[in-house]
């Protein structure tokens, strides 16, 4: 009897829970840390592959740390299939009444009122949240739209959710985008931070290139994490040339470097002091480095308050066959549905 309960409890946390519309997963931690805490992934976007990335760390958190996961995704309401093309529907998002932590991951989405509230009401309340690559420019929400301040251009909530919580909006692309990766070097100052345990300097690695973010980032954030803009695509290259204009003045892309990851401790609309964790970097390639699952997981630990539980040796070992494909747009693998984000890594 004792051997089958702890063989139930293993496997509970690889094995996915699916609702009946089977638009979205969660995964039951076992044992750690996390019991008794619930994190909700949101993805969302065309180019980054965050519906491979984020079921992926959402199993890690399961079956390593004991969280409860639930992932939401864009899904084609004619179909049930993920198709980050279509940016007005995310189900499953009342989840986050009842999340701990909102883990976000999305580009430009228009969603409905009814689906925006939860998430809007996680965030005002005070509750901790992780916006990661695109998220600086989460949401593209017409004028005439109750959470229309939350877009990324909005003019009056300068810079929407992503300057506002976040710490930055989109602002353009500082490395070559497609052929010059990054690497995260640890600015040192923050060097003694707690989501940095474990890591040192090219641990983290992304193939999507650094961001630009306008410096310095606003009151309340701190820089954890600057971005080496690389030559190439491969982790190991070097830093990118130093080039010369044609009036002999010359331009270095790591001169300054672009903080790449950063928190945000700010008082959120209910007076309640909220933690928040930022990254440029989430392509799902990324996630083939330990360095990068680290980051991520030591980042939710850290926004939960969990900071004195984080090791420099806690596990973040991959779950399944995890074989991320190439960001690019159009390139998302499609009539997959969630539950086939689980069997593909198996």
């Amino acid at each position: 009897m004792n051997i089958l309960l702890v063989l139930t409890t293993v496997l509970a946390a690889s094995v996915p829970t699916m609702d009946d519309s089977d638009s979205w997963l969660t995964f039951d931690g076992a044992k750690g840390p996390g019991v008794g805490k619930h994190i909700v992934f949101i993805t969302g976007d065309e180019e980054y592959r965050s519906e491979q990335g984020m079921p992926q760390m959402a199993q890690i958190l399961a079956k390593h740390h004991g969280f409860r996961c639930t992932v939401l995704f864009s899904i084609d309401p004619e179909t049930g299939c993920i198709d980050p093309q279509v940016n007005d529907n995310i189900p499953g998002m009342e989840a986050i009444d009842e999340a701990d932590l909102v883990v976000l991951f999305t580009r430009f989405r228009n969603l409905p009122d009814s689906q925006m509230k939860h998430f809007v009401d996680h965030v005002q309340s005070g509750k901790p949240v992780i916006g990661l690559r695109t998220s600086t420019h989460a949401f593209d929400i017409p004028g005439d739209r109750e959470y229309h301040r939350w877009s990324w251009r909005n003019g009056q909530w300068d810079g929407g959710f992503g300057r506002q919580v976040m710490g930055e909006t989109w602002i353009d692309h500082h490395g070559g985008h497609g052929w010059q990766s990054s690497s995260g070097i640890i600015v040192e100052e923050a060097s003694g931070h707690p989501i940095l345990q474990g890591i040192k300097d090219g641990d983290v690695w992304d193939p999507s290139d650094v961001y630009t973010v306008r410096l310095p980032l606003p009151k309340g954030c701190t820089p954890l994490m600057n971005g080496r803009v690389l030559s190439g695509m491969d982790p190991a290259d070097g830093p990118c040339e130093v080039v010369k204009r044609d009036d002999e003045t010359t331009f270095d892309k790591n001169d300054p470097m672009m903080p790449i990851a950063w928190t945000n401790v700010r008082k959120s609309e209910s007076g309640k002091k909220q933690r928040v964790f930022s990254s440029t970097f989430g392509a799902s390639q990324s996630y083939t480095r330990e360095g990068s699952r680290r980051l991520l997981v030591n980042a939710c630990y850290w926004c939960l308050g969990m900071q004195s539980q984080i090791k420099p040796n806690l596990t973040v070992d991959l779950v399944g066959d995890y074989q991320p494909t190439q960001f690019g747009f159009n390139k998302h693998t499609p009539d997959l549905k969630p539950a086939d984000m689980v069997k593909k890594a198996q």
